[in-house]
């Protein structure tokens, strides 16, 4: 038999375009490093708004049709990641986009905002045990930005998570499995405040006219929140190629992008992670004058066997 790649990395998202915009350096560096890392995305993004007038008719208020296109457009986006393991939670189409909070395809039958929370997990618990990840990187409580679906995305991982280390939980899903780290996608708020001064310089430059705000960003948080943060500077034109690919929802125009609002946002090539469930390094910790980890496996060395971080 062959044996699993030493590190195994799973990421859950949303939508395609997610995992581009959060993560696509730190998946490109981790593929190019010989790790095997897995993406799960809950739905087809369905109710996404089309930025291209000539593919306008996809639209949920037209066609229907945005969905399976997407489904394209991820796959051409993990080939520039460099990433071969890419799945739907449950298969794809389980879950339909859930819209905007407050709108009614909250509601709708299928609604991934409305999936009972153990049921969307089990299927990833299967996922879980199947890849039997070490690490495990999800959204932050709120999302990132408050969107139904980040948010219930962030619940069914960690309630995975949890399920799937449990050897009484459905037995036919495999082996119990223990993730040994989980972080939640950050930005710490210097870091969007820096770049979004060098933006204005930026911007006339670009065929962008008018700035986000750094309250646009999913994920900012306070610097002391961050505990780790991974240099994808050399994996920055697989990360733009991976974006660009999505090019329903963004375009890019290195160093800025804009989705459909036609805000422009900076392109981070280091993407920033807060570790909630683990222990970091041992010389990595939080606070001011902390180091951060500049590896999402860090401390992990130290077991030295896949049985230490799997559920007795």
């Amino acid at each position: 038999m062959t044996e699993p790649p030493a590190r195994r990395l799973l990421l859950v998202h949303a939508h395609p375009d997610d995992e581009s915009i959060n993560n696509g350096a730190t998946m490109a560096k981790y593929a190019a490093e010989g790790a095997h890392v897995t993406l799960v995305t809950c739905t087809l993004g369905e109710e996404g708004e089309v930025i291209p007038d000539g593919l306008a008719h996809l639209a949920a208020d037209r066609e229907d049709s945005l969905g399976p296109w997407r489904v394209g457009e991820l796959t051409a986006a993990m080939k520039e990641l460099g990433v071969t393991d890419h799945r739907f939670l449950g298969g794809p189409g389980r879950y339909r986009d859930s819209g905007m909070m407050g709108t009614e395809q909250n509601h709708r039958p299928g609604a991934f905002w409305s999936a009972a929370l153990d049921e969307a997990a089990a299927h990833l618990v299967e996922v879980i045990r199947e890849v039997r990840p070490q690490v495990l990187i999800t959204y932050d409580p709120d999302g990132g930005y408050g969107h139904p679906d980040h948010i219930q995305a962030h619940r069914v991982a960690m309630r995975a998570a949890d399920l799937a280390a449990e050897p009484a939980f459905r037995r036919d899903l495999g082996q119990a499995h223990a993730i040994a780290k989980i972080y939640w996608n950050r930005v710490p708020r210097s870091v969007v405040e820096e770049r979004f001064r060098h933006m204005a310089r930026e911007l006339p430059h670009s065929p962008f006219t008018t700035p986000a705000a750094v309250t646009d960003v999913p994920g900012v948080t306070d610097d002391e929140r961050i505990t780790t943060e991974i240099d994808g500077r050399p994996f920055t034109a697989a990360k733009a190629a991976a974006m660009r690919a999505h090019a329903t929802q963004i375009t890019v125009a290195e160093p800025l992008f804009v989705l459909s609002n036609d805000l422009a946002q900076p392109l981070f090539e280091v993407e920033y992670y807060e570790l909630v469930r683990g222990e970091t390094s041992p010389e990595g910790a939080r606070g001011p004058s902390a180091i951060r980890e500049n590896d999402l496996f860090a401390g992990l060395e130290r077991v030295t066997d896949v049985a230490e971080v799997t559920a007795l």
